[in-house]
C-alpha cells in the first residue's frame, strides 16, 4: 500500500496529547491515511481510537493500514462536526485530536482538482456523494458571491480580479478543469504577483476548496461538540494551516482558559466564576527546522492544545 502523506508535528502531537497509563479513547477526528493514529497506537499499548474521515476512499487506505491493531481501532465515514454532534451516551474520550490539513493524497491521488498543476476536473469534495463541487461554484455562482468567498476565505488582495475574468471566460466555455482555472487565475492578477513564492492560485484554490467542504463552518461547530464530548481531564488539540483556522481556535480555547465567563460589560458575575479549560500549549507550537525540510507541508502547521477542567456550564 502506498502512504504519501507523512503526519505533521508527530512527536509534538505524540507528547502534548499522551494518555494516562490506563485504558483511554482517542477520537481522530481528522484520520486521514491514518498516521497520527498509528503512531499513537504504536507507542501507547492501552490506547483505543475511532477514526473519522468524511473520504470513504482515503478511509480504505487508513483501515488496510491499521489492520494489525485489530479491535483497538474503529471507523466511521463521516464529518467530525456531524459525528461529535451526535455522540450521545457512549464511551466519553480521553483525548482528540482535529489535523485540519488536506491530506497529500488528496492532492496527489483523488483526481478531484485540488491541485492546480494538474489536468483534473474540478471537484474538491471530501464527500463526492453531497453538496457542490468547485465546478458548481466557478461556473454558476454569481461573481459577487465568488469574489467575496475567495476574499474571505483565502483572503486574497486580487478577488475582485479574478472573479471576474472567471465570470468572463465561463460566458464562453465551462471552466471544467483545476489546470485551466489556475492558469485563468494566473493571468487575471497582475504580473508582480505572478512571480511570487507561491503560485498565483493559491489562494484562491484554498478559499474553494473551503466552501466546497464548509471547513469553517464545520470548524466553529466542532470545536463547541468537541469540547462537550470530551471528558473532564482530558485534552483536545487542533493542528491548523492557516490563519482563519488558527484565530478561531486561539480564540475559542482563550475563551474556556477564562475564569469569569460573563460578558465585559457586566455589572456583576452571574456565572459562578466558572473555569472549564486550561490551556496546555499557551503558544502554539510548531514544527522543527527539520521537520520543514523533511515535509514542507508542515511548514505553517500549529498545534494548540487545552485541557478541559468541567462538564458545568454557566448558570442561566
Amino acid at each position: 500500500m502506498k502512504i504519501v502523506h507523512l503526519p505533521v508535528l508527530l512527536e509534538e502531537t505524540l507528547t502534548y496529547l499522551a494518555p494516562d497509563d490506563s485504558p483511554s479513547l482517542l477520537i481522530d477526528g481528522t484520520l486521514g491515511e491514518g498516521g497520527h493514529t498509528e503512531a499513537f497506537l504504536t507507542r501507547y499499548p492501552q490506547l483505543s481510537v475511532i477514526g473519522l474521515d468524511a473520504d470513504k476512499n482515503i478511509q480504505a487506505k487508513a483501515r488496510k493500514r491499521l489492520e494489525p491493531f485489530g479491535e483497538r481501532m474503529s471507523f466511521r465515514n463521516t464529518f467530525f462536526d456531524d459525528f461529535f454532534a451526535t455522540y450521545g451516551e457512549r464511551e466519553r474520550p480521553d483525548r482528540i485530536l482535529m489535523d485540519l490539513g488536506i491530506s497529500v493524497y488528496h492532492y496527489e491521488e483523488s483526481e478531484r482538482g485540488f491541485s492546480f498543476g494538474k489536468e483534473e476536473t474540478l471537484d474538491m469534495r471530501l464527500n463526492t456523494e453531497a453538496g457542490e463541487s468547485a465546478w458548481d461554484l466557478v461556473n454558476s455562482w454569481p461573481e459577487k458571491d465568488l469574489a467575496d468567498i475567495i476574499y474571505r476565505y483565502g483572503e486574497e488582495r486580487y478577488s475582485r480580479r479574478i472573479a471576474g475574468a472567471i465570470c468572463r471566460r465561463r460566458e464562453e466555455t465551462p471552466i471544467d478543469r483545476a489546470d485551466d482555472l489556475a492558469d485563468l487565475i494566473r493571468g487575471a492578477v497582475p504580473s508582480q504577483a505572478r512571480h511570487g513564492r507561491t503560485h498565483a492560485a493559491t489562494k484562491t484554490f484554498q478559499a474553494l476548496r473551503i466552501a466546497v467542504n464548509g471547513e469553517l463552518d464545520r470548524l466553529e461547530r466542532v470545536m463547541v461538540e468537541a469540547f462537550r464530548v470530551l471528558k473532564p481531564g482530558g485534552k483536545l488539540g487542533f493542528i491548523t494551516f492557516h490563519s482563519l483556522e488558527d484565530r478561531m481556535v486561539k480564540n475559542f480555547f482563550r475563551d474556556l482558559d477564562r475564569n469569569c465567563l460573563c460578558p465585559p460589560d457586566a455589572f456583576r458575575c452571574t456565572c459562578g466564576d466558572i473555569h472549564r479549560g486550561k490551556l496546555v500549549t499557551r503558544k502554539p507550537v510548531g514544527p522543527t527546522e527539520e521537520e520543514v525540510k523533511r515535509n514542507s507541508p508542515s511548514r505553517s502547521a500549529k498545534l494548540r492544545v487545552i485541557e478541559k477542567l468541567t462538564d458545568q456550564e454557566a448558570l442561566s
